[in-house]
């Protein structure tokens, strides 16, 4: 596969449109990791998740450092976890900017930053999609398959489910302050049984629910 570029902080260069940040923090936190990858972690926002500080998601939080976790038992992550270097696999969340420490983005916030996400996605094209939360689920599925209408926004009851959308296979991740006993386990299972499948066969097929 001939590389889209061999950058691996905002492969694309991407501006965020406001920076409402603390000082200290980054305006945002961009996608991160191999940009030709075929698996996509996709988080909420970084107050949830991490990064505002070192720019990288899935770091700093304990959720975000749960996340990593499981990418660094599947062979996607090694070296420090601060800044990891990725293999097949890139991370980015659904709210890129960072916010005054405890504010929660706004639905108007989500909106303005929803175009850079989908152009991010869109230009990675990974074949698996990993929404992470609650939110990042109930966008992923609205906006990339035909099947949120068929699904409760049960996290518990998604974990880890295959749902094969416009091209893109969904397994979403229950957020990790959340996990039950053996969430963690089933998650890893998942995605090493779908590693160990030709899993790029998703490109292109009919929309299913696996």
């Amino acid at each position: 596969m001939q590389n889209v570029t061999d950058r691996t902080s905002n492969p694309f260069g991407l501006r965020p449109p406001f920076d409402r940040s603390d000082p200290g923090d980054r305006a945002a936190v961009f996608g991160y990791g191999d940009a030709n990858a075929d698996f996509h972690v996709i988080g909420d926002y970084p107050g949830i998740h991490g990064g505002e500080t070192t720019g990288v998601p899935f770091t700093e939080t304990e959720a975000g450092r749960a996340v990593q976790s499981v990418v660094r038992e599947l062979g996607f992550a090694s070296g420090p976890r601060d800044a990891p270097v990725l293999e097949n696999c890139v991370l980015s969340y659904v709210h890129m900017c960072t916010l005054p420490a405890g504010r929660t983005p706004t639905d108007a916030e989500y909106a303005d930053l929803e175009r850079f996400f989908d152009a991010e996605l869109r230009a990675i094209n990974a074949h698996v999609l990993l929404p992470v939360g609650a939110r990042a689920t109930d966008h992923v599925l609205r906006t990339y398959t035909t099947q949120r209408r068929r699904f409760d926004l049960d996290m518990a009851s998604l974990h880890a489910r295959d749902i094969r959308g416009r091209g893109f296979m969904v397994v979403p991740i229950r957020e990790p302050g959340k996990w039950d006993d053996g969430d963690r386990e089933t998650i890893v299972s998942t995605l090493e049984d779908l590693l160990a499948s030709d899993y790029r066969q998703t490109k292109g097929v009919a929309t299913t629910v696996g």
